[in-house]
């Protein structure tokens, strides 16, 4: 081994390695939650998703 074959960091391999699944699998889960970005939506448009998405079954 010479000193130009010198290994590399863990940590460009743990950067190379999460390059590399995110590649292959995409972003599975955001950065950030929803709660943690804010703007939830007003309550309106959750009662609105609510009607749309409500089961026939559910009176109303």
């Amino acid at each position: 081994m010479t000193k130009s074959d010198s290994p590399k960091p863990a940590d460009d391999d743990a950067a190379a390695r999460r390059r590399r699944l995110a590649e292959v699998f995409g972003d599975v889960l955001p950065e950030t939650t929803s709660d943690e970005r804010g703007g939830g939506g007003s309550p309106d448009d959750r009662e609105a998703w609510y009607r749309e998405n409500r089961p026939p079954h559910h009176g109303g």
